[in-house]
Order: structure tokens, then sequence, then C-alpha cells
């Protein structure tokens, strides 16, 4: 077996490969292209293994070597960058570095999702990225008005009809016409890709029956199961609750030295997409779910709202998990609470 190190760029790919005993068989640099990858492959020495850092360019190298390879495993970066701290640092020494940690079991490996749900999760995060940026245009169309002294209704300013009427008021200067004109325009337009991606998103049928199954749960609506889905991907990887709480980011670090405990802030090391979801989705769960108000009450007893809100957000991953792994609807009663 040869353990091939790959440090990926954005134009360039760093490769390391190693035999067994640890000796360097080959080293070298190629383009970051398809056309670079196959002439790379055709001189790679058979059965080997190969293992890259996670980045953004990971996604389409990893599907295109997949096939090739007899193993092909994706590095956690901020545990690598923990494990291989070094003074001397450059392309050559990382895929060196990955290749022996690689050859020596050390590896820290991170899950890679199959394809198919990163695909899906890109339309989904784009989705989100239109969301911020609607929300920052009707922002920025109410502070064009509160610049200019405008009084208007702040519950009805983005309806269409308000609004028109609104730009028409002699209150308004023209010197923000045309920019209210813009901004209104964009708003609509954002808003109409929203509804086409979620509606693509909602008709695809390697999501609907899950995501079928998750809306059964009060408080859970399609946003938030599609995020569940897509970026869980396979709900196996997940031994216990505690794992699925701790990769949506709702616990805290633990410091624990010479018998004595700490508990650190909400650790930064999550999904940060599925704790904003989750987050949104416990501060509304009340409305919803009679078990999950108790236990917004019981939290708010021993602090305050926000560990109350964290609190029923942990429950409602708990909801999400148990009927993701089930394949049954939610039902209320015992039966669930159990479950969950």
């Amino acid at each position: 077996m040869y353990y091939i190190g790959l440090d990926v760029h954005k134009k360039t790919i760093s490769y390391c490969i190693k035999r067994v005993d640890g000796t360097v068989h080959a080293e070298g640099k190629f383009d970051s292209t398809r056309l670079a990858l196959d002439a790379w492959l055709a001189t790679l020495p058979q059965p080997w293994t190969a293992a890259l850092e996670a980045t953004i360019f990971t996604g389409w190298i990893y599907d295109y070597l997949k096939p090739h390879a007899h193993t092909l495993k994706v590095a956690h970066p901020a545990m690598l960058r923990a494990i291989a701290a070094a003074k001397k640092k450059n392309d050559e020494v990382d895929a060196r570095m990955i290749a022996d940690l690689l050859r020596c079991n050390l590896l820290p490996q991170c899950y890679m999702a199959p394809s198919e749900f990163r695909e899906r999760r890109r339309t989904l995060r784009y989705r989100n990225l239109l969301v911020r940026q609607n929300v920052q245009m009707k922002n920025r169309t109410a502070g064009l008005l509160m610049e200019t002294g405008v009084a208007y209704n702040k519950q009805k300013l983005h309806g269409q009809a308000y609004f028109a009427r609104l730009r028409k008021s002699p209150e308004v200067p023209a010197c923000i016409q045309p920019l209210l004109k813009i901004g209104r325009e964009s708003i609509e337009r954002i808003a109409k890709l929203d509804r086409a991606l979620m509606k693509a998103l909602k008709g695809d049928p390697l999501l609907a029956d899950r995501v079928a199954r998750l809306l059964t749960i009060p408080c859970v609506g399609e946003v938030t199961a599609l995020t569940w889905v897509l970026e869980v991907g396979e709900v196996s990887r997940f031994s216990s609750v505690k794992d699925a709480v701790s990769y949506c980011g709702l616990c805290s670090a633990e410091r624990s030295s010479a018998g004595v405990q700490k508990r650190m802030p909400i650790s930064k090391q999550r999904n940060k997409h599925l704790q904003t979801v989750l987050v949104e989705a416990a501060k509304l769960s009340q409305h919803f779910n009679d078990d999950l108000t108790r236990v917004h009450e019981k939290a708010l007893v021993k602090g305050n709202r926000n560990r109350a809100t964290i609190a029923v957000a942990r429950k409602i991953v708990a909801y999400l998990l148990a009927v993701d792994r089930r394949e049954k609807p939610f039902l209320e009663g015992e039966e669930s609470a159990d479950a969950a």
C-alpha cells in the first residue's frame, strides 16, 4: 500500500507518496485541474490510499479521486493544525505530514457527506445567503426613510400596496425615490428566487420522505427539516444524542484539570447553519408544543432566557434524531418522549 498526502490549494496541489516504512516514493506539485489530475493519476503506483485537508476545494477533488483510490479520507482542519504544529510550514511539509498521519493511522478524519447531499446543501446555503441579503435590503429601505424623517408603519412597510402608497406620499423626498425603487425591486426579485429554490428542494424525491417525517414534529418547519437533512447527511453517523447536540453547537466546551472542572461558553466548533436554525425554532417552539414549553420553564428557573432557549433546542435535536433514526412520524405522548 502507498500512502499519499495532498495539500490542496486553489491553483495547485502538492503531494507526497510514501511507502509503508515511511520512505518517500515520490513528491511534487501539479495544477488544480481535472486534466492535471488525470495525468497525475496515470503515474501512481497501485494500490494507494490518500488523505486531503477539508477546504472549499475539497469536494470536487474528493469526488474525482474516490473511484481510483483504495481509500480516500478527509482530515479535520482544526484538529490537524493542533496535531501538526511545527516551526517550518510549507506545502511540501504539509503533504508529508498528512501522508505520515495517514500511514500511522493518526489522521483526524472528518465526515464527508455523499455528493448528492452536498449538491442539495449548496442550494440550501445559497438560499440562506439570499434571505440574509433580503433582510439587509429591507433594513436599508427603512434606514433611508428614517434618515429623511419620513413616518411609516413598521409592520406594513414591506407590503406591496402600502409601500406603493408610501412612495407617492409628498413626505417622501425626491432624492431617495430612485433608491427606494431599486431596493423594492431587489426585495421582490430575491423573494421570487427564494420561493423557487425552496420549491425545488421540497419537491426533490431524495429528500421528500425524510422531510415529510420531520415535519410531523411540532415547531419543525420546512426550513428546519431541510437544514437538518442536508447538513446532517447520514443520520447513522451519530451514535448518541450528545454527539448530535455537540455537532449542532448547543453545548459548551469543557476544561478539566487537577480535579477542577470548568464549563466554557458555547463552542465555536459546530455546524453554524444548524445552530442558527435550531435556536430560531426553539424561540418559537412554545407556541406549538407543551413538552417544549415545560422544558423552557424548567430551564428558566435555573438560568436566563438564553439558557432556556438552548435547552429547548437540545430537545428539538433529540426529537429530530429519534424520528430520523426510526423512520417513523412523530407521535405525541410517552412513546415519542422515550424515543427522544
